[in-house]
């Protein structure tokens, strides 16, 4: 009977670390396959930071599994100090080289925060597409100032041309990430904030809201698509060729809690839209756009 506990318990142990093994499978992570030079700068960042708080880690695991095989009870040649005080040198080790790495980390993400300030524009020979990003209950609004278009859960950029965008919510606080191509920034209701990002390939990548919102958070998400020049100048043009307008009242209408909301485009906009669904939550009384009923 013991043998059988015995047998069952390894069989347990080893299915138990086969799935905890593929748990921690990185190789299709997007976080550690950037398409764009805002999220390599993140990642390297990741990885430097990494490797340097593994030289504390790993002594101590190494140091650790060392002491309890020497100092083990069977051990017989083993020095028993029960009086032992103190030593310079290991104080020296337990506090000088973790002061040391923490310095190192600090300046390495002192400098990397500055920049990859989410506010900075990335420098380029091109001018930035300006679009405006709001968060919805559970859908993604994109609103194309320049080309007077909009749509929901899609957001089309061409590749090699920095994006600037403008956030905002809606509603409920929530996160916008899209991780192969920036890191991810909040979008509150009344306020704005910014993120810069830029793909140096054509693809599709997959964004999301990172922050839990309500029943339909699992749904949330929206497709992100690089388009050469060309092929996004025929996008817009598509685009232009919506029946739908996104004024007032179609926009009250969009608000309105859904869930797994389909790609739609808008080929008109309400002017200064996006500045008066800001205006709702402040006490200005300039807002034309009417909240939505909760």
């Amino acid at each position: 009977m013991k043998q059988a506990v015995d047998k069952l318990l390894q069989v347990a142990l080893a299915v138990g670390a086969v799935l905890f093994v593929g748990a921690c499978d990185l190789r299709h992570s997007a976080v550690l396959d950037p398409k764009g030079p805002i999220a390599l700068a993140e990642r390297d960042l990741l990885r430097d930071a990494f490797y340097v708080m593994m030289l504390v880690i790993v002594p101590v695991i190494v140091l650790t599994l060392l002491f309890a095989w020497r100092y083990r009870a069977s051990n017989t040649r083993a020095v028993y100090t029960p009086k032992w005080a103190d030593s310079a040198r290991i104080d020296a080790v337990v506090w000088l080289i973790p002061a040391l790495i923490v310095i190192a980390v600090a300046v390495l993400l002192w400098r990397s925060t500055h920049k990859l300030d989410p506010y900075r524009e990335i420098a380029s020979s091109t001018a930035p597409l300006d679009v405006q990003v709001v968060a919805q209950d559970w859908k993604w609004l994109f609103i194309y100032p320049e080309q007077g278009i909009a749509t929901v859960n899609q957001l089309a950029i061409p590749n090699g041309r920095p994006v600037s965008l403008r956030i905002t919510s809606d509603t409920v606080m929530n996160s916008f990430y899209v991780p192969q191509l920036a890191g991810q920034i909040y979008a509150m209701a009344g306020m704005q904030t910014r993120l810069q990002l830029l793909a140096d390939q054509p693809g599709k990548f997959v964004g999301r809201n990172s922050m839990y919102s309500g029943g339909g958070f699992s749904d949330q998400h929206f497709e992100v698509v690089s388009l050469s020049p060309g092929d996004f100048d025929a996008w817009v043009a598509k685009a232009k060729q919506a029946p739908g307008t996104l004024d007032a009242a179609a926009y009250t209408a969009l608000a309105a809690k859904s869930r797994s909301n389909p790609i739609a485009y808008y080929s008109a906009i309400e002017p200064k839209l996006f500045d008066s669904i800001i205006a709702k939550y402040t006490h200005s009384h300039a807002a034309p756009v009417a909240a939505p009923r909760r």
